[in-house]
């Protein structure tokens, strides 16, 4: 018989590790890059935590993620230009996405957990993305139009776009649609084990 001091022994445990997961793939991460960014491997380690063990587990998988990412100097750039807005979009954007697909998975999850665990994977770089965009228009617009001028491009959103977040994105949305059904087979495997 299980008891709510194993149960909550047992999601600290898992908590501990997705962290820890979290951390060394951004670390390893931060040398893989397709244009001035590094590729966000640790999306994936946040929908798996955020669909097991809840939204809020989400959110802190996603600030220990903005966390290294911070640290790491993968953002030093927009950190020299604005470090108020820059820690507040890193953190927001990998808070926001672990909290949605947290939300996403246990809403959807009740009908069809393999369709939540798709949806919680492709909302996750979605979000990422997205915040990450929105504060480029909301607090780097005049540098990034200036950047965007000096490398030539036709406008700022296309530099935006394709300079900044295009290969990114689409790398990261790849991993995670290749990798959502070893998400849904973990997902279910944890949770099929729980209902023992």
């Amino acid at each position: 018989m299980t008891t709510i001091k194993s149960i909550d022994t047992r999601k600290l445990v898992l908590l501990a590790l997705f962290t820890a997961i979290v951390v060394v793939l951004q670390i390893l991460g931060a040398f893989i890059r397709f244009g001035p960014f590094s590729i966000s491997l640790v999306l994936m380690p946040i929908v798996i935590g955020a669909a097991l063990l809840g939204a809020y587990a989400g959110v802190w998988l996603g600030l220990v993620f903005g966390f290294v990412v911070l640290v790491s100097g993968d953002a030093a750039a927009f950190l020299a230009i604005n470090p108020a807005a820059t820690v507040f979009v890193v953190l927001f954007k990998g808070m926001l996405a672990g909290f949605v697909a947290g939300k996403l998975y246990k809403l959807l999850a009740t009908f069809d957990r393999t369709i939540a665990a798709v949806v919680a994977a492709i909302s996750c770089p979605i979000i990422n993305t997205g915040i990450f965009i929105a504060g480029c228009y909301l607090f780097f617009l005049p540098t990034l139009t200036e950047w965007g001028v000096m490398a030539e491009a036709t406008s700022v959103t296309a530099f935006i776009f394709l300079s900044l977040v295009g290969v990114n994105f689409l790398l990261e949305l790849g991993i995670n649609l290749v990798l959502s059904p070893t998400i849904v087979r973990l997902i279910q495997y944890q949770q099929d084990k729980e209902g023992q």
